[in-house]
């Protein structure tokens, strides 16, 4: 008798069980997502169910179920750690044959939340669309299908991509998870807007014939077409939904054997490549000389390779761009929502320190008067803004063209250039005042213990920051009202930014100084 499933079953159940044991943090964690996933799988079941004899029950469903299965398949790529069982290289030294070790898995795969809210879905779906004794039968085979696909292709995706995602280059695509995350919730956004235009969700029906024949939607098809009597058609969407998971297990099976019997190419390669000097990339060229160059470039390379560093940017540049592009779109944007680029990304110069984690002795070491402390941060201020300058600028000139505002681009450029100095200012005084760590492992961004430093430094850091701008903000309303020439304000909010800034660097450098045992203790929390 095969004892593998079983055994792979049980350890699902006891990494799930001993995880949820290390802390009462993440038990907490686990049952609130968990009760907020089942009361959103009940309501999403009861207004499924809701939708029967409705005129657009089949395309709901059927566009329903083909966005969940594209869940199922980017899930690995964005959180390659959210499933300890998805790595199958964790079992590469056991005497398993590829056959049984893929039933294995597969049942363990329905083990845990996810196959829950998914079967949810697809229970409602069929409910939704079944009429008569066929189309029930058909229900049952299809619900099967349907999520046996969905499992399938995560496990599938997962295997041919398990180097990737447990390589560095693995975690700095799950860097992108914020990106996909923001982005996607901006278009589903757009598209319920769209769809209350004239026309309706009527407007998806080709969408979705079309997808009635893309797995494992298929299966879902098969219901509807069953209850109004095309048996054929019925027949030959499941026989499709049955051969994409035969695929699917195939290819997972292919993955597998590889993965068991094949060593890791990228180790094999870098073992026979002799060692050589790394090149120059020229970065160091290009910045200033002294301290002010190489700290600059030190923090550019945190932006490049440490993992959290790079999340916190590439989620302030999308946000940045998203919130004013896509707000101009659905043409109830401003032009003075390009300050929200500037805002965002002002963000990252609060906590600097916090990046270097214990490492911050190094730095510590080299500072040893006021003089130092301020260079340290001015190199750190400078690498920000090689990026927030331009970038600003181009989120407020793309912003002002799809509104055709141009007569607004000088004094909303000014505005932010004048936010983006103030950020900079309370930024380097709160790196000094509260730093706090941010632990290089797992997802937070702040230790345990340390929360409330984080808020006071990024909340008050920008209501201070606001509250400093106040003067170029007064002066931009006043002329607006006396509709007076704005243009002046370009040059002033660059002036007044900078001058912010310095203030700011100068106001900070001696705390710094004063308190770099503190700052250590502080970062080398996490």
């Amino acid at each position: 008798m095969n004892t593998t499933t079983p055994t792979l079953v049980r350890l699902k159940l006891s990494l799930l069980r001993n995880g949820l044991r290390q802390s009462t943090g993440r038990r907490a964690a686990f049952i609130t997502s968990a009760v907020l996933v089942l009361l959103l799988a009940a309501l999403q079941l009861i207004g499924l169910i809701a939708l029967r004899g409705t005129a657009h029950a089949t395309t709901v469903t059927l566009l329903l179920v083909e966005l969940l299965a594209l869940g199922w398949a980017v899930m690995p790529l964005f959180f390659p750690s959210g499933d300890e069982t998805l790595d199958p290289t964790r079992l590469v030294m056991l005497p398993l044959r590829p056959r049984p070790l893929i039933l294995a898995l597969l049942t363990a795969s329905l083990v845990g939340i996810g196959p829950l809210f998914t079967l949810c879905l697809l229970a409602g779906s069929v409910i939704a669309l079944a009429h008569g004794p066929a189309a029930y039968v058909t229900a049952v085979l299809g619900t099967a299908l349907a999520l046996l696909t969905c499992v399938a292709l995560a496990r599938a995706v997962a295997a041919a991509n398990i180097r990737l995602l447990t390589s560095r280059r693995g975690r700095d695509l799950a860097v992108l998870s914020g990106l996909v995350i923001a982005i996607g919730i901006q278009l589903v956004n757009f598209g319920i807007q769209a769809l209350g235009t004239a026309g309706g969700i009527s407007r998806l029906d080709p969408v979705a014939d079309a997808i009635s024949w893309i797995p494992p939607a298929t299966s879902i098809a098969a219901v509807h077409n069953a209850s109004q009597g095309s048996y054929a058609a019925a027949l030959a969407q499941l026989l499709l939904g049955a051969a994409a998971l035969v695929s699917l297990l195939t290819l997972w099976s292919r993955s597998l054997t590889k993965l068991m019997t094949a060593p890791d190419g990228s180790t094999l390669q870098a073992a026979q490549q002799p060692t050589r000097a790394r090149a120059s990339t020229g970065l160091s060229r290009l910045l200033p000389a002294g301290r002010t160059g190489t700290v600059m470039e030190r923090s550019l390379r945190y932006v490049w390779r440490d993992p959290k560093t790079k999340a916190a940017w590439v989620t302030s540049l999308a946000i940045g761009l998203i919130v004013p592009v896509f707000n101009a779109l659905q043409g109830t944007g401003s032009p003075y929502f390009a300050c929200f680029a500037a805002g965002m990304l002002g963000i990252q110069m609060y906590n600097q320190f916090g990046q270097d984690t214990s490492a911050f002795w190094t730095v510590a070491l080299t500072i040893s008067s006021p003089r130092d402390a301020y260079l340290e941060l001015r190199g750190r201020a400078l690498a920000l803004l090689v990026i927030t300058l331009p970038y600003t600028a181009l989120v407020t000139v793309l912003t002002t063209a799809m509104l055709d505002e141009w007569r607004r681009l000088p004094e909303v450029l000014g505005l932010s250039f004048a936010l983006l100095g103030a950020m900079l200012a309370t930024g380097a005084w709160s790196s000094a005042r509260f730093p706090y760590s941010i632990p290089q492992e797992g997802y937070k961004n702040v230790a345990p213990g340390q929360a409330g430093l984080a808020w006071i430094s990024i909340f008050g850091g920008m209501v201070s920051a606001a509250l400093l701008c106040a003067p170029v903000l007064t002066l931009t309303v006043w002329l607006n009202l006396a509709s007076a020439t704005t243009w002046p304000l370009l040059p002033l909010g660059i002036a007044y930014g900078a001058a912010a800034t310095f203030l700011g660097l100068r106001l900070a450098a001696p705390r710094t100084a004063r308190r770099l045992p503190e700052i250590l203790t502080a970062v080398s929390r996490g």
